[in-house]
C-alpha cells in the first residue's frame, strides 16, 4: 500500500510539474511576442510550442491541436504522448506541448524500484518474523516435547525445569503438578490392584477348592449337588471376572504379551457348557463350527465377551432356538427370545444401562465393549422386540 501510494504521488507530482512548466512557457512566449511579434515559440526535445493567428496559415501545427478547447489536455501524436496546454490571448491561440515519454520512463523506473524494494522488504520482514516467531515459540515447542515424552513412571523428569517465570513457565509448572497427580494416582491404582489380586483371589480359590471337595462327596443328594455346582460356577465366573478386570486395569501397550493361539471354538464350547443351566426346557441350542479361527488374545478376556453374548441369549430365550455359528472372522449368536426395544439398541453398551426387560446390573455389555476396543474387535447387535436378537462379534487379526 505504501508503494502504491508513493507511485500515485509521483505520477501526480509529475503531472503538476509538467503543467507548471507549460504555464511558464506560455507566459514567457506571450511576454516575448508582446516585445517582438516575430518571436518564435520554444521548440526543444521536451517542450514544443505553437502560436495560431486567425486568418493565417497553420501548416506547421498538427490539425489535432486546432480542435482543442482552451485548458489542459492529454494527446498522442505520432505514438508520442504529450501533455498539452491551450490558452487564448486576444486574437491569438497559444498551444504548448510537453513530451511525456521521458517522464513516463522515469515513472516506470521508479515503480520498478518501488516493487523491488517492497519485495525485498517483504522477504526481509518475513525472515525476521520467522526468526522472532521461532524465538517466541521455542519454549512452547520445548514444553510440548517434554510433555510428549513425559511418563507417569518416570519420577525423575521435571517438565518445568529451566523455564522462566513467565506464562510458559506457569504452564510448565501446571503440567508438572498434573503429572505428579497422575503419578500418585497410578501408585494408588497399583496398590489397589495388588490388594484386589490378593484379597479376592485367595478366598475365591478357597471356595473353589471347597466346592470341588463337596462335588466328590457321594453322600450328597441330587438337589444338594445342583446347589454346589451352582456355587462352583459362580466362583469360577468370579475368578474369571476378577482376572479380566485386573487385565483391563493395566495399560494396553503394543508389546503386551497375549496368547498367540486362542481357539475361538474351544472358548465357545466352554461358554455353552458353563451356561447350559440357563437354557429352558423349551429352548433348543444349535452349534455350528463353519471354521476354527485362532486369534491372538487373552483367553480370559475372549471368554468374558463370548460368555456375555451366549449367557444373554440363553437367559432371555424362554422358548425357541439359540443358534451359535463360528465363522472365519465372526461369531454369531441368534436367539428367538424377548428382543430389545428399538430405542434401547443404541444404549446397550453403556455402563449400568438396564433395559426394560433386563434383570442384570448393566455391566456385562459395557465390559464387552471395553474388551473389543482393546483388541480392535467390533460387536453388532440387531434386535426386534418380541422376535429375538442377533449379536455378531467380528475379530481383527484372525488367522
Amino acid at each position: 500500500m505504501l508503494s502504491l501510494g508513493l507511485s500515485f504521488a509521483t505520477h501526480n507530482l509529475g503531472e503538476r510539474l509538467m503543467d507548471e512548466t507549460l504555464r511558464a512557457e506560455i507566459e514567457d512566449t506571450i511576454s516575448r511576442r508582446l516585445r517582438n511579434p516575430d518571436s518564435l515559440p520554444p521548440a526543444t526535445i521536451s517542450v514544443r510550442g505553437y502560436v495560431h493567428v486567425p486568418g493565417r496559415s497553420a501548416e506547421d501545427m498538427p490539425p489535432e491541436l486546432l480542435r482543442l478547447n482552451p485548458g489542459k489536455h492529454q494527446l498522442t501524436l505520432g505514438n508520442i504522448p504529450y501533455r498539452v496546454a491551450v490558452v487564448d490571448q486576444g486574437d491569438k491561440r497559444y498551444v504548448m506541448l510537453f513530451n511525456e515519454m521521458r517522464q513516463r520512463q522515469r515513472e516506470e523506473q521508479f515503480l520498478f524500484v518501488l516493487i523491488a524494494g517492497a519485495l525485498i522488504m517483504t522477504l526481509v520482514s518475513a525472515a525476521i518474523g520467522w526468526w522472532l516467531a521461532g524465538r517466541v515459540v521455542a519454549p512452547v515447542t520445548e514444553l510440548a516435547r517434554r510433555v510428549s515424552k513425559a511418563s507417569p513412571e518416570d519420577e525423575v523428569l521435571d517438565v518445568a525445569k529451566g523455564f522462566y517465570n513467565d506464562e510458559i513457565g506457569k504452564l510448565a509448572r501446571v503440567f508438572g503438578a498434573y503429572l505428579k497427580r497422575m503419578r500418585a494416582f497410578i501408585d494408588r491404582e497399583r496398590a489397589f490392584t495388588a490388594d484386589v489380586s490378593h484379597e479376592l483371589r485367595t478366598p475365591l480359590s478357597i471356595i473353589q477348592g471347597a466346592v470341588e471337595l463337596m462335588e466328590d462327596d457321594d453322600r450328597l443328594d441330587e438337589k444338594q449337588q445342583k446347589r454346589i455346582a451352582r456355587v462352583g460356577r459362580a466362583a469360577r465366573q468370579m475368578i474369571d471376572l476378577t482376572s479380566a478386570l485386573l487385565m483391563m486395569a493395566r495399560e494396553n501397550t503394543p508389546d503386551e504379551p497375549v496368547e498367540p493361539d486362542c481357539d475361538v471354538c474351544d472358548v465357545v464350547r466352554d461358554a455353552v457348557a458353563t451356561h447350559r443351566h440357563l437354557v429352558s426346557a423349551k429352548t433348543k441350542v444349535e452349534l455350528a463350527y463353519c471354521s476354527h479361527p485362532r486369534i491372538a488374545a487373552e483367553r480370559t478376556l475372549l471368554g468374558i465377551v463370548v460368555a456375555n453374548l451366549i449367557r444373554n441369549a440363553f437367559a432371555y430365550t424362554e422358548s425357541g432356538t439359540v443358534a451359535i455359528v463360528v465363522d472365519d472372522n465372526c461369531l454369531t449368536v441368534t436367539d428367538t427370545g424377548r428382543g430389545i426395544h428399538e430405542e434401547e439398541i443404541g444404549k446397550v453398551f453403556q455402563r449400568h444401562f438396564k433395559g426394560s426387560t433386563s434383570t442384570g446390573a448393566g455391566i456385562g455389555l459395557s465390559l464387552v465393549k471395553r474388551i473389543c476396543d482393546r483388541y480392535g474387535w467390533e460387536t453388532v447387535i440387531e434386535s426386534t422386540e418380541g422376535r429375538g436378537t442377533t449379536a455378531q462379534l467380528f475379530f481383527a487379526g484372525y488367522s
